[in-house]
């Protein structure tokens, strides 16, 4: 069933429309572990389902959903060997791509620019890996929202480019395209697609150390660079970060890494709540390109906790020793980069999801107070989507609940304030 909600007056959600389909028999689904999905920014919503014929063959599909039309669902065959692990649209939303468990990525693209269609002609294989992060290159490209000027007329006006680096230039200043993944064992690899159509990959381990990697995430600098977080799946351990330089030397994709500052939860260190969150259960970087900021979240077998972490430059004290004989050491006092807890949420039931916000969006004191005054919070907003069929609207920063939205079968609360409630205007019908 897809139910498409439409944002309303006050910050409620009202209801679009409701359309449901036709229901698989037990016998011929067989739905993957976790299931995959991805919205583009043309609305198209790609997604992962197994199908087992009547001869028990399995068939892992892609599907591609337009929201502007979801009664036509079209199915791809993806002809992936092992469950797809992830699905990642590129800047445009025309291309997708998917990897899975025995470490085959395959890029699709749309023939004759129709959503109905897709091809596969490209991809790359880290055979027997399975693939546990996926992101496109980045094009270079990016825009902010600046939320005092929401209101304006024109559409240019509430939106700025930012200065940002692509992560690989051809001659002339052109971004390269093409992707990079990480896998289970440690591994980083790259693929760039070059203007002939040949592909250029390598793969690299993140670190000498290798070991098991259960969550990842990929984020962008400024400068060019790539930035990588690996969690193995226990709080008790550190939560890694690694630079990725990608160049081509030689017509040879080359792949340099090196390790950035690492952080413990800061759940693991409270002594009450030391062994109650024994799994990191969800990591990601709060924007693409915001490689400072991280969302974690820790979980236990029915309740949640997360956290929000900035890395951020503090001075390093110099002992006075060393001032003594040379001042110049104590006038230019040295820095380093340490992760620091921004915002945390008390315990919580068991998050099942996280959905950050894809829209981009200035983070000035004038921006965060028009949003709070405004209660207008596009771009600051994250959804944490829990066991219970309930999804929570928090602030991307502080972690306040800024509203809250109830499935039909998630029961809610007695004594929950109306204004979380989402309107009732009639009963739901299927188109």
């Amino acid at each position: 069933m897809c139910d498409l909600r439409r944002p309303a007056a006050g910050g409620m959600m009202d209801l679009a429309y409701v359309c449901e389909w036709e229901k698989w028999s037990k016998s011929t689904h067989c739905p993957s572990v976790p299931l995959a999905c991805a919205w583009s920014c043309r609305n198209l919503i790609a997604f992962t389902m197994d199908l087992r014929s009547d001869d028990q063959d399995l068939t892992r599909m892609i599907h591609i959903l337009d929201t502007e039309h979801p009664w036509d669902l079209h199915s791809i065959p993806s002809e992936h060997r092992e469950a797809i692990t992830c699905l990642e649209w590129d800047q445009s939303g025309s291309r997708l791509l998917s990897a899975d468990a025995d470490g085959q990525i395959k890029c699709w693209s749309m023939a004759d620019h129709l959503a109905n269609s897709w091809e596969s002609s490209v991809g790359s294989l880290v055979e027997g890996d399975p693939i546990v992060a996926l992101s496109w290159l980045h094009n270079g490209v990016k825009l902010a929202l600046h939320v005092e000027k929401s209101g304006a007329s024109s559409f240019g006006e509430k939106f700025s480019r930012v200065k940002f680096s692509p992560s690989l230039t051809l001659f002339g200043g052109k971004p390269m395209e093409g992707w990079i993944a990480v896998t289970v064992s440690g591994l980083v690899t790259v693929s760039l697609l070059k203007p002939s159509g040949q592909v250029l990959t390598s793969t690299e381990s993140l670190c000498r150390l290798r070991g098991r990697v259960a969550l990842a995430d990929i984020a962008f600098t400024g400068g060019g660079n790539i930035v990588v977080a690996t969690a193995d799946g226990s709080s008790a351990s550190p939560v890694q970060f690694y630079k990725v330089c990608v160049s081509v030397v030689s017509e040879k994709c080359r792949i340099d890494t090196e390790i950035l500052p690492s952080l413990f939860m800061r759940c693991t260190t409270d002594l009450n709540r030391k062994d109650k969150f024994p799994a990191i259960t969800h990591l990601k970087f709060l924007a693409r390109d915001m490689s400072e900021q991280v969302l974690l979240c820790a979980s236990s077998q029915t309740s949640s906790i997360v956290e929000c972490w900035s890395l951020r430059k503090e001075g390093l004290p110099v002992n006075n020793i060393f001032q003594q004989i040379s001042p110049v050491v104590g006038d230019k006092q040295p820095t380093i980069l340490k992760w620091r807890i921004l915002s945390a949420t008390n315990d919580l039931d068991r998050v099942s999801a996280v959905a950050l916000p894809k829209l981009p969006i200035s983070l000035t004191n004038t921006d965060l107070k028009v949003a709070s005054d405004t209660q207008f919070y596009p771009g600051l907003g994250l959804a944490l989507a829990f066991h219970d069929g309930s999804v929570h609207i928090v602030h991307r920063l502080s972690l306040q609940t800024m509203a809250v939205f109830y499935s039909s079968a998630a029961p809610r609360p007695v004594d929950e304030p109306a204004i979380k409630r989402p309107p009732h205007r009639g009963p739901r019908r299927p188109l």
